[in-house]
């Protein structure tokens, strides 16, 4: 219980009286209570409860996906146990009412990944209706179930703040931590968020480079994980548009890798090239790669030819490339990251 009481002291007799609102008497009994100054951001409320504040990290637009998440329910109780802290609510949440009459008698529902609490007229209004803003409320309860439930597991006080640390730390012990943005994972161990995306130059890739998946792991796991779909939408397309397969991993294990042509350390994971992989200014699949120091990287794109002469075919440095992978166990089919 937190509340805001006006104090009125008696000097002379020592002592200090409080005026308590008629609904908060029953709160008071033997027990011990602790009086602080009241916070600034409390100044413009009035006397009375202070009513319970969300979790920040139920409103970290980063944790919505992962709070919403039907595994990161699932272990905290699943939708039924989101369905009954839902029910806590005594109004209907929907936001359109405006003044409208409203039912008393309200029901949880199901929507999307999360549950919001209707009375039974807008239940009925919006049962088969789209609206962004119950799906926004209903997302919104389950962030702030699975938050208020983690706080509880760890026995922390009513109105504690979970923290980014202890949210990882009961990720990483329910096996989720891989469903944690990589965003949220650094801010967490106060490391640099990198964000992956575009082509980076193959000069760029530091080989020792550290992810924060890396850190958070139990165990060493393999580079690469492979999961083969036979089944996608783009194998029953005739012309399907291309993915490119990129993955940061594997091409600083390249790296590290010595170089195809001299032997010596390489300085470049170099994506292969003059074989029709690729598209338009596209470079090849991370796949599709083979160490090289500078000194060779630069004489191979000076001339191809002249190159694969003397140091062999590049689909064939390829291919053992990949071999060297697969039998170090570097790439590791159908596990999960």
């Amino acid at each position: 219980m937190r509340a805001l009481l006006k104090p009125y002291p008696q000097r002379e007799l020592g002592i200090v009286q409080f005026a308590l609102p008629a609904d908060m008497v029953k709160f008071f009994s033997s027990k011990r209570l602790l009086i602080t100054d009241a916070p600034a951001d409390l100044h413009t409320f009035p006397d009375g409860l202070v009513p319970a504040e969300a979790q920040s990290l139920s409103q970290d637009p980063r944790l919505a996906d992962f709070l919403s998440s039907p595994a990161v329910i699932s272990s905290v109780g699943g939708m039924n146990a989101l369905t009954l802290w839902v029910k806590r609510h005594r109004a209907c949440q929907c936001p359109d009412y405006n003044g409208e009459f409203h039912h008393h008698e309200l029901v949880q529902v199901p929507r999307g990944r999360g549950v919001v609490c209707l009375c039974w007229a807008h239940d009925n209004e919006f049962r088969e209706k789209e609206s962004a803003k119950l799906d926004a409320t209903a997302l919104a309860n389950a962030a702030e179930f699975v938050t208020e439930a983690i706080r509880h597991r760890y026995s922390l006080s009513e109105g504690r703040h979970l923290t980014l640390p202890e949210l990882c730390w009961w990720a990483v012990s329910k096996g989720l931590v891989h469903q944690l943005p990589e965003e949220i994972i650094c801010a967490a161990l106060g490391m640099k968020y990198k964000p992956l995306g575009g082509q980076r130059k193959e000069a760029d890739v530091d080989p020792w480079e550290r992810h924060p998946s890396d850190v958070l792991a139990n165990n060493i796991k393999p580079v690469l994980a492979l999961a083969i779909d036979p089944e996608t939408p783009e194998s029953y397309v005739r012309i399907p548009k291309r993915r490119r397969y990129e993955n940061a991993k594997y091409t600083q294990w390249v790296k590290r890798q010595p170089c195809c042509g001299c032997g010596n350390g390489s300085d470049d994971p170099h994506h292969i090239t003059g074989n029709g992989f690729g598209g338009m200014a596209t470079k090849a699949h991370d796949l599709f790669v083979i160490p090289l120091c500078r000194l060779c990287h630069d004489s191979l794109h000076a001339n191809t030819q002249a190159w694969e002469e003397e140091h062999g075919d590049q689909m064939y440095l390829v291919m053992k490339t990949l071999d060297r992978a697969l039998a170090t166990g570097v790439i590791a089919t159908g596990k999960q990251k």
